[in-house]
């Protein structure tokens, strides 16, 4: 790369860190290529992004951003992922470090909070934005139906009241 790439580089992952709200450090050393295509395939699946930068440049990319945290361990063989979805990324990671001990959590940063392997891990067990959406909607629809319920019950018990006099008075 030469002095206007490496411009380039920087500015467009400054651009990204002051976009996005969590960034995710891993450690891809040995790596096989299949297996790189294999994570940026699942995390492109979970709407985020893997990306392979020289550690000088990121850091450089960090300054001025919530992330700076995440600046030790940007050391040796490192990756970088980030999505608008925190837990997708979190997840995505952690599933795949699992099946293949050559990619391993380092940490994250979700804004300006640094999380360690542990926090990612975490992280990745916490429930999909999705499925907490999910589960806020069914929360606040379940007390509109009790309501729905308890409104009709009245009318229902008086519908019963007044068939069961009825029935009464045909025998």
């Amino acid at each position: 790369m030469d002095r206007t790439e490496k411009r380039e580089f920087v500015a467009s992952l400054s651009a990204v860190f002051a976009d996005t709200s969590f960034v995710l450090v891993g450690r891809n050393n040995g790596l096989t290529v299949a297996d790189v295509s294999e994570l940026r395939r699942r995390m492109r699946a979970a709407g985020a992004t893997y990306k392979v930068a020289k550690n000088r440049l990121a850091l450089r990319a960090l300054e001025g951003t919530p992330f700076q945290g995440i600046g030790p361990l940007l050391r040796g063989p490192t990756a970088l992922a980030w999505s608008k979805d925190p837990v997708a990324v979190a997840k995505t990671a952690v599933e795949f470090a699992r099946t293949n001990e050559k990619f391993v959590v380092l940490g994250g940063a979700l804004g300006t909070q640094t999380l360690g392997a542990d926090g990612v891990k975490a992280l990745a067990e916490l429930p999909s934005l999705e499925t907490l959406r999910a589960q806020l909607i069914g929360l606040i629809q379940t007390p509109a139906t009790r309501i729905a319920g308890v409104l009709q019950a009245p009318g229902a018990q008086l519908a019963r009241v007044f068939g069961a006099y009825a029935r009464k008075d045909a025998a």
